[in-house]
């Protein structure tokens, strides 16, 4: 009796380890992904309805100011160049003044998209439309007599040999080339490029060429 007792109470030890083994929860044979899938949809739909707003109206504001109005609608990817096309970094913000913005005021974007401010110096006028600094310059010679002395140099080959002068009678030093404009140049425009020096003379913006 005892052998016999004992039997039945390992059978029924062991049906209840199997029974234990067995599915409880009857969602795990769902296909795995198809309520992700669902909420992940939805998510994606929810923030790009949330993201797409009215790019606020920036021209005319200082640098700076644009910035913080920019990041306080939510757009935070924002950029900014020189509207003279003097190719100057904007490092103190609060010494420029937005000339134009990309995209327009009221456009709706999301706003991951990238604002590009033109900007000039407080004591400047902005210019009727950007002006962009010369293109590379390729096998031949640009014109380059009015333009920016450094936007001069970055348009040429970076192994070209340049000297650049004062075309005025004062011997002034050119330190800082992004306040120099070119008043005459050697090779002259359209001349064939092939490594041959170049010379420039300049004077400040705002004066005259001699």
């Amino acid at each position: 009796m005892r052998t016999h007792a004992r039997a039945a109470l390992g059978l029924a030890a062991a049906g209840v380890l199997l029974a234990g083994c067995g599915p409880t929860d009857s969602t795990s044979s769902s296909p795995a992904g198809s309520t992700t899938g669902a909420a992940a949809t939805t998510t994606a739909a929810d923030a790009t309805t949330e993201a797409a707003k009215a790019v606020p109206e920036l021209v005319g504001m200082g640098l700076q100011s644009a910035q913080d109005a920019a990041q306080a609608a939510g757009f935070y990817n924002l950029t900014s160049h020189d509207s003279a096309g003097r190719g100057r970094m904007q490092i103190l913000d609060r010494d420029w003044k937005v000339c134009s913005q990309t995209p327009d005021a009221g456009a709706s974007e999301a706003t991951s998209v990238a604002i590009d401010l033109g900007a000039v110096k407080l004591a400047e006028t902005c210019p009727a439309t950007d002006q962009a600094p010369p293109a590379d310059a390729g096998s031949t010679m640009p014109n380059f007599v009015g333009k920016g002395l450094n936007t001069a140099r970055d348009s040429l080959p970076s192994a070209t040999s340049i000297t650049s002068s004062d075309a005025s009678d004062q011997g002034r030093f050119i330190i800082l080339e992004s306040n120099w404009k070119v008043c005459t140049q050697d090779p002259a425009p359209g001349v064939a490029l092939s490594g041959q020096p170049v010379t420039f003379t300049a004077v400040k913006f705002g004066e005259p060429c001699p």
